[in-house]
């Protein structure tokens, strides 16, 4: 019976992820430079929350 080459399936996989995440990057950076306002907006809308009252919380027991 042959035995499997662990390191060539290791090499590979280590390949794939390198792939995968230069595309997620390069992917980022296409979204950042095509929709500045976009991201933008969507940190404004995180910082427009209200903040949390510290006496208005629900968990707390009288």
């Amino acid at each position: 019976m042959a035995k499997t080459n662990f390191t060539y399936e290791k090499r590979q996989k280590e390949l794939e992820k390198k792939r995968k995440k230069e595309e997620k990057l390069k992917r980022k950076q296409e979204r950042a430079t095509d929709g500045t306002a976009d991201s933008a907006e969507e940190a404004e809308s995180i910082e427009g929350l209200p903040a949390p009252v510290e006496g208005d919380s629900q968990t707390e027991t009288p």
